[in-house]
């Protein structure tokens, strides 16, 4: 029996939280697996696609209770695809940005398994086009950072510095703990009326939101109870969404009346 098993690997990403947000290609991955190893992250109806009887595995990593260290993920893949033949690692996003997915896959390869990758929708793009921010737009800002606010030693990325001295819209993932650094890197650059908007749970019924400048972000995040996850987006492109003209021209006027 054990001589069909042909070991596979496929990493998908769960897109950026709406399940409607995944793409055809990880439904069909999904529905062929054996097994799936899901992040926290991954939405449990996204999990649905998957055949009843496929093993369900969750070894969501979140911060402060981590179930499973990465060196830990990167072998139950291998021990469950050597055994059970279709792994779908489903991982949220898209898991080539700060997934962590590259070094899931490396490792499968090292056995000679095979290995497929299926993109998902990223929460880069995806969570400010949700309330109408368009990270780029003309005659606005011709480019944007993506930056994490968690590397892996812990430290704030020397990246922020930069991206806070850029014209670029700056769009931060994984970055609330590290929110009042961030800040003061931008103040620094005398950029504390740069508009700012915080979105938390993007494109799920859950979704709150939070829009402010550099110097208030800190207070608004207090006032509205905003946490993780959460994608922070700093930018003139904030002031530009249809959606959030409403929020800002209050926000605006309270300002101006301090």
């Amino acid at each position: 029996m054990h001589n069909s098993i042909k070991p596979k690997v496929t990493l998908v990403g769960a897109g950026p939280g709406d399940p409607e947000l995944l793409t055809l290609k990880g439904v069909r991955a999904l529905a062929e697996a054996n097994v799936v190893l899901y992040d926290a992250l991954a939405n449990d109806e996204i999990l649905r696609h998957a055949p009843k009887n496929a093993i369900r595995i969750i070894v969501g990593k979140k911060i402060g209770n981590h179930a499973y260290t990465q060196d830990q993920i990167n072998q139950l893949i291998v021990d469950n695809a050597l055994t059970y033949g279709n792994v779908v690692r489903l991982k949220g996003g898209d898991p080539f940005i700060f997934g962590r997915g590259s070094e899931e896959i490396e490792y499968a390869e090292s056995f000679g398994i095979e290995t497929v990758i299926v993109p998902g929708i990223s929460s880069v793009v995806a969570v400010p086009a949700s309330q109408g921010i368009s990270i780029t737009k003309r005659g606005v800002s011709e480019s944007f950072w993506a930056i994490t606010g968690t590397t892996s030693d812990r430290k704030l990325s020397a990246d922020f510095a930069l991206a806070a001295q850029s014209s670029a819209t700056v769009v931060i993932v994984m970055g609330m703990h590290k929110l009042s650094q961030i800040v003061e890197l931008f103040q620094k650059e005398n950029k504390g009326n740069l508009p700012v908007a915080i979105i938390q749970n993007g494109t799920t019924a859950e979704e709150k939101i939070g829009v402010g400048s550099v110097n208030s972000i800190v207070e608004i995040v207090k006032q509205q109870d905003l946490s993780s996850p959460a994608v922070i987006v700093l930018g003139e492109v904030v002031k530009e969404s249809h959606k959030l003209k409403g929020f800002y021209e209050e926000f605006l006027s309270k300002e101006i009346a301090q």
